[in-house]
């Protein structure tokens, strides 16, 4: 390694006998062979940047228009929920499949790329309903435009992969929101008795560009890659009545490339409490060395643009927390929402990406324990899920058909809080999910009697109360349910409080609960 991060002759000609080339005619792999070819390349980026952290990556841009990414890029925004959904231009994945072909439609977006003529074109402006009567403003890209985006994170992803801390849970390859609440549990079990809960405010429409792009020259110095992340943030937007918005800043949410454009924006403050754990806090010696000065120790947790910081000590360490945090995020353009910052202690309990986390007495004992259950939020919202499945303006549906919605969405619910203390809750839905169930029936039947209901309905067990009874396990098997489509009752999800990593079991829920 050269001065600067410069690559030397020698580990130039390594890597140039590594890395896979655009030569010759374009050969269209399958997508098991462009996934293999990707992984390699990634998996060599990622070591790269690890072995050396000062590395700046040059002559990146030819990966972006290479045949095995960009057919990596089209397979995952095809296989994407959103692949029904057009940009600016209403062309779908479907549409591109059945007009013009895959092939020549890569060949195209490839031809761009390598000539240097691809303009990413405005995103299409989409609002979709939030609480308290808010909106969430979405930007659509074309689906040339998300393939492009897929093959530039395919690359960038596993560099800054090697920079992000252990601390950062959202958008991050093989974690997830339950990691998350797991070390908020065990950081609030450990005498942690005071939380930050905090949110960014409009973090994804107000992340300072100059300063985005100055973090990833970091690690990128590669002309064109910049200049292609460069066009993404500055497509603009065209709203719903058809005008088009500069994007002076943010980095539109809806993009592919947009949650690992705001993790390197928000990896400041990752690095600032992460140094600062290791530098003053890291051992038990200094954390203790702390608190026989009257000083706290605290560690840092964040989902995307929510966090909490768990701080053991007094609500003044936390509130100077805060004006930390200020200090921190200012220089990316971002503020803490006032509405969703405050200080609590965790016997007061606070919520955080569904879940609510409280310490509390364990019944029948005087001990305490931290609990995390489903939100009273959360709840709510699947309640309201099932009420509207079964509203009386779906009563011209099939039975088939109102089972397998019910059963996706609850088998999704179920599987998101699995690992809390769900046990009472999950029955609680089951009983809910049921009474709608029978009421739907009914009404759609003209009011038939339970004899009747059951007759027609119950084939394998008598159908009396839990959903768990009806749902599920054969009732209602007269409806060419197939096997494998019934959700299992909620209630025989895996033990609740079963922990993400260690799978140890958490005490019962106490009675308040």
């Amino acid at each position: 390694m050269g001065k600067g991060g410069s690559v030397s002759v020698k580990e130039k000609t390594a890597m140039v006998e590594d890395a896979p080339v655009n030569t010759g005619a374009v050969v269209w792999p399958d997508s098991d062979s462009a996934w293999a070819t990707v992984r390699r390349m990634q998996l060599k980026l990622h070591r790269w940047a690890v072995d050396d952290p000062d590395r700046r990556f040059g002559d990146l841009f030819n990966l972006v228009y290479d045949p095995a990414f960009l057919v990596q890029a089209w397979e995952r925004v095809a296989n994407n929920t959103g692949a029904r959904t057009g940009g600016v231009d209403r062309a779908t994945v479907a549409t591109i499949i059945r007009r013009t072909g895959v092939a020549p439609f890569l060949q195209d977006v490839r031809d761009q790329l390598k000539s240097g003529t691809f303009r990413p074109v405005p995103v299409r402006e989409v609002r979709i309903p939030k609480a308290a009567g808010k909106t969430r403003r979405l930007g659509i890209p074309t689906v040339a435009d998300r393939v492009v985006q897929a093959a530039v994170k395919l690359v960038l992803e596993p560099i800054f992969e090697a920079d992000f801390k252990p601390c950062s849970y959202g958008f991050r390859p093989r974690r997830r929101a339950q990691d998350a609440i797991a070390e908020i549990q065990h950081m609030t079990t450990r005498g942690y008795g005071w939380v930050l809960e905090a949110d960014i405010e409009a973090c994804f429409d107000r992340i300072d560009h100059a300063a985005l792009l100055d973090r990833v020259r970091c690690r990128v110095s590669d002309k064109r890659l910049l200049a292609l992340v460069k066009a993404f943030l500055k497509a603009g937007v065209m709203t719903s009545t058809g005008d088009r918005e500069d994007t002076l800043t943010g980095t539109p949410q809806g993009g592919i490339l947009s949650p690992l454009l705001a993790n390197i924006a928000l990896s400041v403050l990752d690095e600032q409490f992460d140094a600062q754990w290791h530098r003053e806090m890291g051992t038990w010696h200094q954390r203790d060395r702390r608190r026989r000065r009257g000083e706290g120790s605290w560690k840092l947790v964040r989902y995307a643009d929510d966090f909490v910081v768990c701080v053991n000590g007094q609500r003044q360490h936390a509130e100077a927390v805060r004006d930390q945090v200020v200090a921190t995020l200012a220089p990316m353009g971002l503020a803490l929402a006032p509405d969703k910052t405050r200080v609590v202690h965790i016997d007061e309990g606070f919520d955080f990406l569904g879940f609510h986390i409280r310490r509390m007495r364990k019944r029948g004992t005087q001990k305490h324990y931290v609990y995390t259950v489903p939100s009273a939020k959360a709840i709510a919202s699947i309640r309201e899920k099932v009420r509207a499945k079964t509203s009386r303006s779906t009563l011209h549906r099939d039975l088939d058909e109102l089972l397998r919605g019910l059963n996706q969405v609850m088998r999704g619910w179920a599987n998101y809080f699995r690992h809390g203390v769900a046990k009472r809750v999950f029955g609680v839905l089951d009983s809910y999910a049921w009474r709608r169930i029978v009421t739907w029936i009914r009404r759609k039947h003209n009011r038939i009697s339970w004899k009747e209901l059951r007759r027609r309905f119950c084939t394998q067990c008598p159908c009396v109360k839990a959903v768990s009874g009806c749902v599920t396990d054969g009732v209602f098997a007269g409806h060419g349910l197939a096997d494998g489509v019934n959700a299992r009752p909620l209630g025989s999800a895996p033990a609740a409080g079963d922990s993400p990593t260690t799978g140890s079991r958490s005490p019962a829920p106490p009675a308040s609960q």
